[in-house]
């Protein structure tokens, strides 16, 4: 008998299965093809706006996909890098091969996790409460929790133009069984729907007409941890390339072929996503739209089509790229699709990520209305905490919402639910200031250590850190650079400064970096002891001084919203006790039964009348 049963060997699965066993428990993950794990279906890339921040965090709690993007990596960009660091986030182009490779190998030298290679056809359950799975061939397996990561495979079905072929993504088989008795359970089975675009072999690609996207001279990295370097330590451009006119007309001309427009579809897709075609309806005042050009891997002679997704019909698809610049006499290896699945309700699910109507049942990923790789990772972390805190007897960890995107993606989920693929943007984060791409350890890493994620030593740097942090932005005011030293950095008459100033008050001005103090003061032997500060502590100090008031006023915000979070509702509150409350609001509160009025606040239909009310009936309660 295991502790906890993965099913799907997605990036939700893969974080799942790892979180378990390193907690010290008994994890078993299964999946349809072993040699598939944390593949990458859609765009070889691993980050982004937001996401990039997600792959930190999970990396941040003692998760592995920023450690394996790191290590896979082809190409590493800061986005956003000359805005204010609310905004920044790392994106790396990966190579999906050896991503897999990387992910599977990391997987078989884990202790406490077993693999296994097969379908599961149906959960056991006993009495509401999940027992194990039964395989397509019969087999019962027993555990204690049981997590579902199943991705895009439930119910699923592949669509181009009017062709509809029942598959996973890849040629992947799709699975029945577990969809159709969630629907017996209770579980509302939404319709859900994404796609992916066509892949192009390189070498028939006219690069002449297309402009180079190189990345960062400088290389990132998602994780904290020492001793990640890319593997194969390479820096391979992307490319960009723009629809026209001709291709607009021709693909309005053609809407009906679309699995979409064409009636055939029953998913609801991504709305910021979107497909080519869907993109040229919606945004007709665009005469073009960005399309990039990205390699998949060193070993494959294929290129993705980023901006290009599409359910046209093959014949359709053919015509559209070849009028695309740079892609004229190209030869297509593989056409785009879309793809239909079953999800669930995430209003059906507690902030733990545990199911409401099965006890010990949690899912991860896609099944609950998410898009994206990132999405997926950070959510199979969290339900394997949970499921492993849930068996050792400790409370669900639920990150807030001005700690970690992923509460904030979490919440939104368990709280306003999603009628259509979830992504996660830098604007739902309504504290994103405090959600920084530099301070992810600074936020979570200590939730990782008290679960037994974080080892000893990792922990110990972050203690460093820390003290550093705090130690250097006092001392750093007391250091003061001489006058001629910053003017002549300066160069500029106009921009002198009058008199020798402290360290804080040159990263206080807006034209001074950490970095632009290290050039001021480089080979200057009474300003070494600033040269040799750690260029992350630099950069924390930075932040926080430039930044200061913003950061003091978002954390006032935020302090105001945890003395809502902070107040429990009883599990088996009755809320047809309470008077007053306007009765949208009864019978969503009744529905999500949110577990704090902090939650019950962001329910959409639950207005401030109504959670004044609840307050003071709860509190009448207590006394």
């Amino acid at each position: 008998m295991y502790d906890v049963i993965v099913v799907g060997g997605g990036h939700a699965g893969c974080e799942a299965a790892l979180a378990v066993a390193k907690i010290g428990l008994k994890s078993l993950l299964i999946t349809g093809n072993l040699n598939m794990v944390g593949s990458m279906p859609c765009n070889p890339s691993i980050g982004g706006p937001a996401k990039g921040v997600v792959v930190r965090e999970i990396d941040a709690l003692g998760g592995y996909m920023g450690k394996n993007a790191d290590l896979c990596q082809i190409q590493t960009k800061m986005l956003n890098s000359s805005k204010g660091p609310a905004v920044r986030a790392l994106r790396f182009q990966e190579d999906k091969l050896l991503y897999v490779r990387e992910m599977k190998k990391h997987l078989e030298a884990t202790p406490n996790l077993s693999l296994k290679e097969a379908i599961v056809e149906r959960l056991i359950v006993n009495e509401k409460t999940v027992k194990g799975v039964v395989l397509q061939d019969g087999e019962e397996i027993y555990s204690k929790k049981v997590i579902l990561t199943t991705g895009t495979y439930l119910n699923s079905r592949i669509l181009r133009g009017k062709v509809i072929t029942p598959s996973g993504p890849d040629d992947q088989k799709t699975s029945y069984g577990i969809s159709k008795q969630l629907a017996e359970l209770g579980f509302t089975i939404q319709r859900l729907k994404t796609g992916t675009p066509a892949r192009i072999y390189t070498d028939s690609i006219d690069f002449s007409k297309t402009k180079m996207e190189p990345g960062d001279k400088q290389t990132h990295h998602f994780s904290f941890d020492p001793g990640y370097e890319s593997i194969l330590g390479v820096n391979i451009p992307c490319y960009l390339s723009y629809t026209n006119e001709n291709l607009h007309q021709y693909i309005l001309a053609h809407l009906s072929d679309s699995a979409m427009y064409g009636g055939v579809a029953e998913g609801i897709g991504p709305r910021y996503c979107p497909s080519i075609e869907d993109k040229v309806v919606r945004f007709r005042d665009k005469d073009r739209h960005q399309i990039f050009f990205e390699p998949e891997s060193m070993e494959l002679d294929e290129t993705y089509i980023q901006g290009f997704s599409t359910s046209m019909s093959v014949e359709v698809q053919d015509k559209m790229i070849h009028m695309l610049p740079g892609l004229e006499n190209c030869r297509v290896k593989r056409y785009a699709y879309a793809i239909e699945y079953d999800a669930i309700d995430p209003l059906e699910l507690w902030p733990s990520l545990e199911t409401k109507f099965v006890n010990g049942l949690y899912t991860a990923g896609q099944i609950n209305g998410t898009s994206g790789y990132e999405e997926a990772a950070g959510q199979g972390l969290m339900a394997g905490i949970n499921a492993s805190n849930s068996i050792l007897g400790k409370e669900p960890l639920v990150l807030k919402r001005d700690e970690s995107y992923i509460g904030v993606m979490i919440d939104d989920l368990v709280t306003k639910g999603t009628k259509e693929p979830y992504r996660l943007l830098t604007s739902r984060a309504e504290y994103r200031l405090l959600l920084r791409n530099d301070n992810a350890d600074l936020r979570l890493r200590e939730y990782g250590y008290k679960v037994g994620l974080i080892s000893e030593e990792a922990h110990n740097r972050l203690v460093r850190k820390k003290e550093q942090i705090a130690y250097y932005l006092n001392r750093l005011n007391e250091i003061k650079i001489k006058l001629n030293v910053i003017n002549d950095y300066i160069g500029n008459p106009e921009n002198y400064v009058k008199e020798s100033v402290s360290v804080i008050y040159l990263l206080k001005r807006p034209e001074f970096s950490y970095v632009d103090i290290k050039k001021m003061i480089v080979g200057l032997e009474q300003y070494n002891e600033v040269s040799e500060i750690d260029d992350e502590v630099l950069e924390q100090i930075e932040i926080q001084v430039k930044y200061e008031g913003y950061i003091k006023k978002t954390e006032e915000l935020a302090q105001k919203m945890h003395f809502y979070d902070d107040k429990e509702i009883p599990a088996d509150f009755d809320y047809d006790k309470v008077d007053n409350i306007a009765l949208e609001a009864r019978e969503k509160l009744k529905k999500i039964r949110p577990t704090t009025i902090g939650q019950a606040s962001r329910i959409s239909g639950v207005n401030p009348a109504d959670i004044t009310v609840l307050v003071i009936f709860i509190e009448g309660n207590k006394r």
